[in-house]
Order: structure tokens, then C-alpha cells, then sequence
């Protein structure tokens, strides 16, 4: 089966043609990974989902992530290097919640949709995620 239902979170089917590279974010590809959080800075779930990414940014930048929060129309950048994006066009794209509302997403290198969160995940779970990844997998390969 190609979705996995993880805590409120679905893996996306990354053979699936539907499934293009996110063009508002075309700037990361095949150079990083991005998280992308959609809500407004009083919404619970989105401060612990931010608080508990940042809690480790060894591995954040272990694995070329960027961690952008979109709320409303803006474009906060929480890690990693960015430059002039425009959160409508993110929010757009993804087909993302309604400004205040919480959703996370995770674009792989290649620019596509790796999984959709309704619901904050943990730093476990995430990277056990992201270092599944065949190109993640291929550099730790290479790494021992």
C-alpha cells in the first residue's frame, strides 16, 4: 500500500504523475527539503509542531531542510535560508488550509509532496519519514 495514515498525517503516492513539483518553491529543488506550516501564531498545534522542529537543528540541517511558516498571505522562515516567497502562492500550490487554519507538508528534493499533516508530528517520526527517502537513504548508504 502507498499511503501510510500516521497520525493524522498521509504519505503521499510520489509515483503518482499528479503529484508535480510544488512551482512557488521550485527555488529548493534538488537542493533542499522543505516543511512548510500553515497557521496563524496563536493556533496551539502549529507552536508545538514549530517548537518541537527547532528543537533539533543539528538534524534539520543533517537532512537540507527548510522550515517555512506560512500565516495569512506572509512568509516567516523558522530554518534554513530563503528569500523573497510569497505565501498566497505557497498556500496556492499545496492547496493549503484557510489563513489561521493548522496543516504541515513535506517536499521532497524533487520538489513534489511527501506527506500532508493535519496534525503535528514528532521529530521521530519525521525523520524516520525523511531518511526513508531513496535519496536520503542512498547518502546514508554512502556515508558508512
Amino acid at each position: 500500500m502507498s499511503k501510510t495514515l500516521l497520525y493524522g498525517a498521509t504519505k503521499i503516492d510520489e509515483t503518482n504523475s499528479a503529484y508535480a513539483p510544488i512551482e512557488s518553491l521550485a527555488a529548493f529543488q534538488w537542493k533542499n527539503r522543505v516543511f512548510v506550516l500553515f497557521a496563524d501564531r496563536d493556533n496551539a498545534r502549529a507552536a508545538r509542531q514549530e517548537s518541537q522542529l527547532l528543537a533539533d537543528r543539528s538534524a534539520l540541517d543533517e537532512r537540507d531542510m527548510v522550515v517555512l511558516k506560512v500565516s495569512g498571505g506572509k512568509v516567516r522562515t523558522l530554518f534554513g535560508a530563503t528569500d523573497g516567497l510569497d505565501g498566497e502562492a505557497i498556500r496556492h500550490d499545496l492547496e493549503g488550509p484557510e489563513a489561521g487554519e493548522f496543516a504541515a507538508f513535506l517536499l521532497g528534493k524533487d520538489g513534489t509532496v511527501k506527506l500532508k499533516l493535519s496534525e503535528p508530528i514528532t521529530n521521530g517520526e519525521l525523520f524516520a519519514i525523511i531518511d526513508s527517502m531513496p535519496m536520503r537513504a542512498e547518502m546514508l548508504k554512502s556515508d558508512k
